[in-house]
C-alpha cells in the first residue's frame, strides 16, 4: 500500500522541475528561435522516451490510441511551441505565473465536458490560488511595463490545452502505465516536430555559426530530459494517484520556483509578490482536499 504522502512528493518534484523549465527556455532562446526550440525539445524528448519506453507501446489497447494522439497534441506538441513563442516577449517568471490558470481551467473543463465533479473546497482553493496569481501578474506588469502582454495569449491557450489533457488522462487513460502514455504521445508528434525543424532554418550556416548555439543546445537537452520526458512520467502517475485538480495544482508552486530563478537571473521581485505566493500555497492546500 502506497503512502498517502507520495502524491505530495510527486507534486513537489514536478514543481521544482517544471518551475525550472521556464528559465531553461529563456536561456535556450539566446541561441535558437522559438520554432527551433519547440521542435528540438519535442524530438529529443521523443528519442529519450522511445529508447526507454518502446516496449511499453504493445501494452496499450487499440481503443486508447486516439486519446494518446489527442493527449500528445494538447499536452506536449502545441504548448512546446507556444511557450517558446511567449517567452520571446515575456519574462520566464511571468510566463510561469500565467501558467497557473491550469487548475481553474481543469475544474471548468472537467465539469463542463468530462463530467468530473469538484467539491466546493476544491473550487475555493482554485479561486484563492487564482487571486494570488492575478496579484503576481498585475505586479509583474508594473515592474515590467515594456513587456508585450499580447503574447500572454499563447500561454493562456496552452493552459486550456493542459487542462483538457489532464482530464483526458484521468477519464480515458487511467489504466495505462505512465511511461506508456508518455511514449505513446511522442509516437505521434516526433515526425511533425522534425518537419517543423526542417523548415525553421536550423540546418544553416548562420545557425551553426552562432556562438550561443552550444549553450542553447545544452539547455534544451536538460529541458527535454528533466522538464519534459521525466516530468511527464511523474505527472501522469500523479494524475492517476490523485485528482485532475490536485495534479494541475503543480502550476501554483511552479511560479515560486520560477521567480527564484528569475531573481538569480536579475528579474525584479517585490514583497507583494511574496504575499501572493503565500496565497498560492493556500490554494494548493485547499484544492487537494476531498
Amino acid at each position: 500500500m502506497k503512502s498517502p504522502n507520495i502524491k505530495w512528493i510527486y507534486l513537489l518534484m514536478l514543481s521544482v522541475i517544471w518551475g525550472s523549465s521556464f528559465i531553461l527556455i529563456k536561456k535556450s532562446l539566446l541561441g535558437l528561435t522559438a520554432y527551433q526550440l519547440g521542435a528540438l525539445r519535442t524530438i529529443i524528448t521523443g528519442i529519450l522516451l522511445l529508447a526507454f519506453g518502446f516496449n511499453k507501446l504493445k501494452t496499450i489497447p487499440k481503443s486508447k490510441w486516439k486519446w494518446l494522439f489527442l493527449s500528445g497534441m494538447l499536452g506536449s506538441f502545441i504548448p512546446a511551441f507556444f511557450f517558446a513563442i511567449a517567452e520571446t516577449e515575456i519574462d520566464s517568471a511571468v510566463t510561469s505565473i500565467l501558467n497557473s490558470l491550469v487548475p481553474l481551467n481543469t475544474i471548468l473543463l472537467g465539469f463542463a465536458v468530462f463530467r468530473i465533479t469538484s467539491t466546493k473546497r476544491q473550487v475555493l482553493g482554485v479561486v484563492i490560488g487564482f487571486i494570488g496569481t492575478a496579484i503576481l501578474i498585475l505586479k509583474g506588469s508594473e515592474l515590467n511595463p515594456n513587456q508585450n502582454y499580447l503574447y500572454a495569449g499563447f500561454v493562456i491557450a496552452s493552459t486550456v490545452m493542459y487542462a483538457a489533457n489532464v482530464n483526458i488522462i484521468k477519464r480515458y487513460l487511467q489504466d495505462v502505465k505512465p511511461l506508456a502514455i508518455a511514449t505513446g504521445n511522442y509516437v505521434f508528434i516526433v515526425l511533425p516536430a522534425l518537419i517543423v525543424l526542417l523548415f525553421s532554418d536550423f540546418f544553416t550556416a548562420e545557425t551553426f555559426s552562432n556562438p550561443a548555439l552550444p549553450k542553447a543546445l545544452m539547455y534544451i537537452c536538460i529541458l527535454a530530459f528533466f522538464g519534459t520526458a521525466l516530468a511527464k512520467i511523474i505527472f501522469f502517475k500523479l494524475v492517476q494517484l490523485s485528482t485532475p485538480v490536485f495534479a494541475s495544482s503543480v502550476t501554483y508552486i511552479m511560479p515560486i520556483v520560477a521567480l527564484t530563478w528569475g531573481i538569480l537571473d536579475g528579474e525584479a521581485f517585490s514583497l507583494i509578490q511574496g504575499i501572493a505566493a503565500l496565497l498560492i500555497l493556500v490554494g494548493v492546500y485547499l484544492s487537494h482536499k476531498k
